[in-house]
């Protein structure tokens, strides 16, 4: 069994920001820091020399291994399979692309694909007729960047039934033409469905093809962790059979879907799925989580908000449950034993999230619960201090926290100047004494923790803008950041009280390490997406490996 001995560089330890110079990794853990780590590699090679490998850091930087405490590994995974739509920077590329894609596959029955760029036409309002261009006799889905939204053609919406006659769904929105006819757009999950409950299921050797791919995905971007954050009942078959192959490629946690429809039937599935995946005992899987969305998003104007839309008269968004119906929901949730981790993005739906959070802990009683609520994007300043009281973990999205073009364009005229320069309030949550923890909604956006701790330690675009940071009240140091990307998603996901702790470098604690070329906290932060991840380890076994 070869120990890896880590010299030459760095090492900072994430919980308590301590720093070393070595650390000793033995049959997946780590055995000593520092001094003792070298003492401890010369008696084993004492009793074999062959049996400790020296890791020369090169002057990098060893740290926990990134988590992510909030994205959609199959969703990312799945995407890399169909058009390759993100990068696309106008309607006309997306067309070009979905009919190459189209003409190189043409056994495929339905073209589904991810994810565009909402912004690129006015209100993001995309029209069935523009992807008919692309391609007619087949049917076409793509999803937005915001995984709220798609965009079909023709076809997908006559295989679907929708219609001029079709009534406004529960929970979603069909844009119209003048005529009454749907433009070709579907906001939320209530009307999204019913185009996707028309596709084929994905059979589940794609799903864990998908898994594959993000795993790698992950690993080269130093993540070894993630919170699936929107996990149904096909996608824990995925996943419990990728364990039991052993081919589940990181640490994963199942957050089960709550429909505010289905819920009491629910309850007792995601109950046996849990119980399916621990009977597993795969060190790599559980499924401890219910997720709620409280609201949809604010590009969208289906975030739920206190004061009205500056672009809709007096409306305030979608608020998915009610007040009522989410805390009899989460206390029922909580009851069962789950983690609760809600979706809030505007501040009316984190007041009604933190509401019924108290809710289900004054009628449950006290334990070590660890709610999240995720985004939290405008947090009214009453409920700031209540995060902090209640022991409610705030997963937020720092790459978002930028003047970009979804922002400009979509964003701001929806809220106004004035609210929105109260958005992603990372350092002002943080004072209160709540626990920040990172996350990337990846694939909405990027996975690659360095781009999203770049945004939070600037508050600017990649090109600089602006020049001292929006909101600089909000920026946070970058040791913070480092810390809420690691050891703060180990805390969200019970890595500290595992049977072999994790997300953190101490002794006995497994080795999750993540080596960087240069030290993050020396870096100017729009330098930070540059610093190259040379090696990633889960339980010391190398995930990643970049030399040189």
């Amino acid at each position: 069994m070869i120990s890896r001995l880590f010299d030459g560089g760095t090492i900072w330890t994430g919980a308590g920001r301590s720093t070393s110079d070595a650390l000793l990794v033995h049959d997946g853990r780590i055995v000593a820091v520092g001094q003792e780590a070298r003492a401890g590699a010369a008696r084993l090679r004492r009793a074999d020399a062959a049996s400790v490998e020296t890791v020369d850091l090169e002057g990098g930087f060893l740290m926990p291994s990134f988590g992510d405490g909030h994205a959609h590994p199959l969703f990312g995974g799945l995407e890399a399979a169909g058009p390759a739509v993100r990068g696309c920077a106008s309607v006309d590329e997306i067309v070009a692309e979905v009919r190459r894609w189209a003409e190189a596959n043409p056994d495929a029955q339905w073209i589904l694909g991810a994810s565009y760029d909402g912004s690129l036409a006015e209100g993001g309002l995309f029209d069935a007729h523009w992807l008919d261009e692309a391609v007619a006799d087949r049917p076409v889905v793509l999803r937005a960047w915001d995984y709220h939204t798609v965009w079909c053609n023709t076809r997908a919406l006559d295989l679907a039934g929708i219609d001029a006659t079709t009534p406004e769904p529960p929970l979603g929105e069909i844009p119209r033409r003048a005529d009454g006819s749907p433009l070709g757009t579907l906001r939320e999950w209530g009307a999204v469905e019913l185009v996707t409950a028309a596709a084929p299921p994905r059979p589940v050797e794609h799903r864990i093809a998908a898994l594959r791919r993000a795993g790698d995905y992950y690993a080269e971007r130093g993540v070894t962790w993630v919170q699936d954050a929107w996990v149904e009942p096909d996608d824990v078959d995925a996943y419990v059979e990728a364990a039991r192959r052993g081919e589940l490629p990181m640490r994963v946690n199942l957050a089960l879907y709550a429909d505010p429809r289905h819920l009491a039937d629910q309850l007792p599935a995601m109950a046996a799925a849990r119980r399916r995946v621990a009977e597993l005992a795969s060190p790599l899987l559980t499924a401890n989580t219910v997720k709620f969305f409280a609201d949809g998003v604010v590009e969208n104007e289906t975030g739920a908000l206190l004061e009205p839309y500056c672009t809709a008269g007096h409306h305030h968004g979608m608020s998915v449950w009610g007040s009522h119906e989410l805390e009899d929901a989460v206390r029922a949730v909580d009851a069962a034993g789950f983690q609760v981790h809600v979706h809030a993005i505007g501040d009316a739906a984190v007041r009604q999230a933190l509401d019924a959070i108290e809710r289900a802990i004054d009628a449950n009683g006290p334990r070590d619960r660890r709610p999240v609520i995720a985004h939290a994007q405008l947090v009214d300043d009453a409920d700031l201090p209540r995060f902090a009281q209640l022991g409610i973990i705030a997963n937020m999205q720092p790459l978002w926290a930028q003047q970009d073009a979804l922002m400009t364009v979509l964003t701001v005229p929806r809220l106004g100047r004035e609210r929105s320069d109260r958005q992603y309030r990372m350092r002002s949550l943080a004072a209160s004494g709540a626990r920040i923890a990172f996350g990337s909604d990846w694939p909405v956006s990027s996975g690659a923790p360095l781009d999203g701790i770049a945004v939070a330690a600037s508050r600017r675009t990649a090109e600089g803008e602006p020049a001292g940071g929006w909101t600089p009240d909000e920026i946070v140091a970058v040791e913070d950041a480092l810390e809420w990307y690691s050891t703060s998603v180990a805390h969200q996901a019970y890595g500290d009280r595992a049977e072999v702790p994790w997300g953190r470098i101490a002794v006995g604690a497994s080795a999750d390490l993540v080596w960087l070329d240069r030290d993050p906290r020396r870096e100017a932060p729009l330098d930070l997406p540059a610093i190259r991840v040379r090696a990633t380890y889960l339980a010391g076994h190398r995930l990643h490996h970049h030399a040189g």
